[in-house]
């Protein structure tokens, strides 16, 4: 299949062949035909997939043969982050490119400047609207907005929006909305939780399910045993031993997050730490280095597992194992993108071999576990399910205790 295939607008294409575009991918390849009979749609797909143009191209060639009049405000992408509402639009504006469709991405954080243009362009209608929950509330709390004339309602990454507690500001949303629309659901996971949201604002949808929960077979997937006294020194070595393109480095908090940049600055590396105590200029600073390769190592928590659309990360690193078997895939999915390559390593110390395990369940398969380097000392053992049935024995036997009466357990 190509992307003639959708019997799409010339110009339209013409903008697919100057972004690179060849072949839709499987998610392109499925969702834009049934986007095309005006149905609505939930779509289960992780990040990576190409998601965001199965929805933005039958979107855009819609719009182009709309009539002049009921293009204003005709469609809204709602998304969890500020960084994924810019990455929409700046696909918008190539995709769109050769068509002359107009969008504006709107969302918090900014200074007057930046506000006073998001109101303008609300004002003077521009095509497809991508915001954030909490900036759109703000902004149809004040009567500043007219979607009348809305005919799609895209919500992207509807599972980290629905985790960040933005269910009933999507509802809140949605009042304002018209009932006749097409509506597109897109996440990643497809829990409970997401289906009642999916039952409540859509109508007879049709469903897709697109390699959920499954890397990339293009990344090489790796892990260290590793005590944390020993995570700089091998974290280090890594990035020292390779010429790596560009590198992402996983961590659970931001305080870690301070803690490597600074280390790394001590060992000559250029890196800059990605947090939530930035301000938004700073933020757009630095992705903006990060995508133009001018900054190599970029150090963050989980805000950039879904929130960073950058071609060429050729690295992932996972400095403390993810909590969630979720998180993984959606942090290793920064690199092999597409059909590219790339590696994705991850640091798992004594206490963390559970949390692996499980990882290692969700993908069905086992990642190799390489050696230290010399001269950095004995790793830790992976042992995960003998700490499981250790952990089960000992619950047993503090039951046991304490049924009998013969001692008091220790509350834990």
């Amino acid at each position: 299949m190509t992307f003639q295939d959708f019997n799409f607008n010339e110009k339209l294409l013409d903008g697919l062949d100057s972004m690179g575009y060849s072949k839709p991918t499987p998610i392109q390849s499925q969702a834009i035909p049934l986007i095309q009979t005006g149905k609505d749609l939930i779509a289960c797909a992780q990040t990576g997939t190409g998601k965001t143009a199965a929805f933005l191209l039958p979107i855009l060639d819609k719009i182009i043969n709309t009539p002049e009049d009921k293009r204003r405000l005709n469609t809204l992408i709602i998304s969890p982050t500020r960084e994924l509402a810019t990455q929409i639009d700046n696909q918008v504006e190539g995709l769109g490119y050769f068509i002359g469709v107009s969008s504006i991405s709107i969302y918090g954080g900014g200074d007057g400047a930046a506000w006073n243009q998001q109101r303008k362009a609300l004002e003077e209608g521009a095509e497809i609207i991508i915001a954030t929950p909490g900036r759109l509330i703000a902004i149809l709390q004040m009567g500043a907005i007219d979607f009348s004339q809305l005919q799609h309602l895209i919500l992207d990454e509807a599972d980290r929006m629905l985790d960040m507690g933005f269910y009933d500001d999507i509802l809140k949303i949605i009042k304002h909305l018209p009932l006749q629309r097409q509506t597109l659901l897109f996440s990643a996971t497809m829990p409970p939780k997401i289906r009642k949201l999916a039952h409540s604002i859509l109508i007879e949808p049709e469903q897709l399910n697109i390699a959920i929960s499954k890397p990339s077979a293009g990344i090489l997937q790796q892990a260290y045993l590793v005590y944390d006294t020993q995570k700089i020194a091998l974290l280090t070595h890594i990035l020292k031993s390779n010429d790596w393109g560009s590198v992402i480095i996983f961590a659970s908090t931001k305080e870690y997050v301070k803690k490597l940049d600074t280390e790394l600055h001590k060992v000559g590396l250029k890196t800059k730490a990605f947090h939530s105590d930035l301000d938004q200029k700073e933020r757009e600073e630095i992705m903006r280095d990060f995508k133009a390769k001018s900054l190599q190592i970029l150090i963050g928590t989980d805000i950039l597992s879904r929130g960073i659309d950058v071609e060429g990360i050729s690295l992932v690193i996972n400095y403390n194992t993810p909590h969630d078997p979720e998180d993984y895939i959606h942090r290793i999915g920064r690199t092999a993108r597409a059909e590219t390559t790339g590696t994705a390593i991850t640091f798992i110390n004594d206490k963390d071999q559970r949390k692996f395990l499980a990882i290692e369940d969700l993908i069905e398969r086992e990642i190799p576990k390489l050696s230290l380097p010399a001269g950095m000392g004995d790793a830790p053992t992976y042992q995960p399910q003998k700490r499981v049935s250790s952990g089960v024995i000992n619950k047993k036997k503090t039951y046991h205790k304490k049924k009998t009466g013969t001692n008091n357990p220790k509350k834990s």
